[in-house]
Order: C-alpha cells, then sequence, then structure tokens
C-alpha cells in the first residue's frame, strides 16, 4: 500500500518538475524511494542518507533547502530542492534533484566577466571566454590570446555563466563553442582538445554530465 501511494506521488510530482529531475524519499535516516530522471545519482532504497547532502540538511533544519552540492557527496554534483515531509508519523524528507547546472537555466547568467591582466582590470564578454581553471587557490579564465586572474571561485561561477559553459572537472570549465575534439587520454578517460590547442581533462565524476550536455 505504502509503495503505491509513493509511486502515486512520484508520478504526479513528475508531471511539474523538470523532466531531468530524479525525485528521492528517505524516512528517518534512509531512502524508501526513488525515481530516476535523466540527472540519476542511482540511488538505491535502503541506501543511507549521507551527511552533507540535501535530504541530511532537510531533515536536521526542518525546513525547505536549496542547494549545489559537491561531487564529494554522490559521486557526481547536483543541485536540488528538499522538503521536510510526515510519512504517517515519521519525519520525512522529499528531494528534487536536479543537474548542477540548473541555477544556470533558472536565473539570468553573467554576460561578462572582469579579470585582472597584468596591472589593470579588464571587463571581458563571456564569449570570448574559452575556459575557466581554479589553480593555486586563484581563479583564471583564458581567452585566445589572454590570460586573466578573477576574483571569483569556479564554485560560484557554475550557477552564474551562460548554458555554452561546462562544468567538466573540479578544476575546470569549458566554454563549449571553444571545443574542436573529444578524445581519450592513456588512461581511456576523455579529454577535450580547445581551439587554441589546450587540452583540459575531464573528471570522472562529471563524465557522465558531460557525454549526457554533449551528446556523445
Amino acid at each position: 500500500m505504502e509503495n503505491t501511494i509513493l509511486e502515486q506521488m512520484g508520478f504526479i510530482i513528475g508531471d511539474w518538475i523538470p523532466k531531468e529531475a530524479s525525485i528521492a524519499i528517505a524516512v528517518e535516516d534512509s531512502y524508501i524511494y526513488y525515481k530516476a530522471g535523466v540527472h540519476d545519482l542511482q540511488i538505491r532504497e535502503g541506501q543511507p542518507v549521507l551527511p552533507g547532502s540535501i535530504a541530511a540538511r532537510a531533515k536536521k533544519e526542518g525546513q525547505r533547502i536549496e542547494m549545489f552540492v559537491e561531487e564529494s557527496i554522490f559521486g557526481t554534483p547536483y543541485y536540488g530542492i528538499g522538503y521536510p515531509v510526515k510519512l504517517g508519523e515519521k519525519e520525512s524528507v522529499l528531494v528534487i534533484i536536479l543537474p548542477p547546472d540548473y541555477l544556470v537555466r533558472k536565473n539570468k547568467p553573467i554576460r561578462f566577466l572582469t579579470g585582472k591582466y597584468e596591472d589593470t582590470w579588464r571587463p571581458v564578454s563571456v564569449n570570448k571566454v574559452s575556459h575557466i581553471e581554479s589553480s593555486q587557490k586563484k581563479t583564471w579564465f583564458y581567452t585566445d590570446d589572454e590570460t586573466y586572474c578573477a576574483i571569483h571561485t569556479l564554485k560560484n561561477l557554475k550557477h552564474q555563466l551562460p548554458d555554452s559553459f561546462l562544468p567538466i572537472h573540479r578544476s575546470y570549465i569549458v566554454n563549449i563553442d571553444y571545443i574542436e575534439e573529444i578524445s581519450r587520454d592513456i588512461a581511456s578517460n576523455y579529454q577535450l582538445t580547445l581551439r587554441d590547442g589546450s587540452i583540459l581533462p575531464v573528471s570522472q565524476n562529471y563524465t557522465a554530465s558531460v557525454r549526457e550536455r554533449l551528446g556523445f
């Protein structure tokens, strides 16, 4: 009976959330229901709720939680919304799981980045940025000819860049328009070659989302 109700809830909710979203329901300290969307965290029924996840936060704080979660929790990053609910007399949480770039599409993206070049600061159109890198506790972005240092963190930029930008690694975000080819390295991991010859690694944690976005 309970499983039938959960299935009905999942299909009803699925009518108004984005099609790529997954739905999870946790009761107390474990998941009892999971309906996979395009962005699939592969949660299993009976799997424990992990510390740092949206389900854990929503249960602990007893309120709606909307946040980005790094790949260290489930092995792949995601953006989600958690709602504390009651199932019978038990404290439960309903979680809507969305792709990590959901905020980019939800909010109006930024049109330029301001970076330091030598001793000056310059605003640069994001259309001219080939990729962005986090290195040595600094954020760098690259155009065809120049390298700039920015005050933004890569984590914050993930939520602000246009849809043409794709996170491929915890240290890299790439402009899809600048990708020349996709290949594999000697360890059979994907790598991207850009128009300027730069070769960027694709982390295994981002492989599924990269293949989904690029369609291969």
